[in-house]
């Protein structure tokens, strides 16, 4: 079998339909869209997923007549994006939850939160425009989900910022093995796997640093968090681009992965339940400037029904037609739009 790695979770798609914008300077791009008539500028982190959600948002706007520009889609990591954000350089893009929550630029809190999840949590949004969805998709959020949430939405009011709704998938860092292996094993959660571990060799194919103690959801939580099975767990320290390499090959049984990561799909992996709470959430938002809500107050109703229907097999599907197929991120998400009937063809 032919394995592709020039395109990865973490690396920039290579003739995607994204721009970089190194050196050209964000000012210069199209002026701000607080005004009726004025284009939307969408941005995006700086990996094919993100390339795909942004495309699929601006194309969803475009067909309801709002001027897009997609100038800005690959800006790069999370701190460049959300302060283009807040300087209104952008105008849109799609954040995680959990980094939202976690990342120091933005509310900077711990996960999980000192005293755990309060029995409150699970209630809907403030925000009119973030409350979520009735039904299936709402009822697939976990209280931890809810809680991060409600915390995300406040935390971007305030900074003038709205969060419309979060996807039913979550893009969260995540354990997987092989289905050969959850099956021969009756593992499905990370303490079944820390069970297994007690008289077994767990070798997890995961970046150097995984090891670091100054990860705080890297092995040393893991440890702390679901006990002895795993002391004695090793790490296959590899490329990010190529940690999969080793579990396709035996050389790992383990493999750190993100929730929607193409090659789940690709290798039929699967994602082990972290059942004691570990990772934060991490379940995409379109994150708008409320200056744009207010001169298109029609976005979120645009947006929020496309973004209730991105399932977790939804999403790793979309990401391994971009990163496993190789195609366009705009092609990919607009059938995808097609044959949801939001948009014809």
């Amino acid at each position: 079998m032919s394995h592709k790695h020039n395109v990865s979770r973490r690396t920039i798609l290579k003739g995607a339909a994204a721009v970089p914008v190194a050196g050209l300077g964000l000012a210069a791009l199209a002026g701000p869209a607080g005004a009726q008539g004025e284009p939307v500028r969408i941005g995006s982190k700086d990996f094919p997923e993100q390339f795909t959600l942004s495309n699929m948002f601006g194309q969803v706007l475009e067909n309801a007549g709002i001027a897009v520009n997609l100038d800005n889609i690959n800006l790069g990591g999370t701190g460049i994006a959300h302060t283009a954000l807040v300087e209104g350089e952008i105008d849109l893009y799609a954040e995680y939850t959990g980094t939202a929550y976690t990342f120091e630029g933005i509310l900077g809190q711990p996960y999980p939160p000192e005293g755990g999840i309060p029995e409150t949590a699970g209630t809907p949004a403030a925000t009119p425009a973030a409350t979520p969805v009735a039904g299936d998709a709402a009822s697939a959020f976990t209280a931890a989900d809810m809680f991060v949430y409600d915390a995300v939405v406040a935390g971007y009011a305030e900074l003038g910022l709205v969060a419309l709704h979060q996807t039913p998938f979550n893009d969260t860092q995540a354990i997987a093995v092989t289905r050969a292996f959850s099956e021969e094993n009756g593992i499905t959660t990370m303490s079944q796997l820390g069970e297994w571990g007690l008289d077994n060799d767990i070798t997890i194919s995961a970046p150097v640093d995984f090891e670091s103690e100054s990860r705080g959801d890297g092995l040393v939580a893991i440890r702390a968090t679901y006990g002895a099975g795993y002391e004695d767990a090793t790490i296959n320290g590899v490329d990010p681009g190529i940690k999969y390499d080793a579990i396709v090959a035996g050389d790992a049984n383990v493999v750190v992965a993100f929730g929607t990561d193409a090659e789940i799909l690709q290798y039929d992996l699967v994602v082990l339940q972290d059942d004691l709470g570990l990772f934060p959430p991490g379940h995409a938002v379109p994150v708008v400037r409320q200056e744009v809500i207010d001169a298109y107050p029609n976005i979120p109703d645009l947006l929020n029904p496309v973004v209730d229907m991105l399932t977790n097999d939804v999403m790793v599907s979309l990401n391994a037609q971009v990163v496993t197929d190789g195609g366009e991120p705009a092609d990919v998400a607009r059938q995808f739009l097609i044959d949801s009937g939001i948009i014809t063809g």
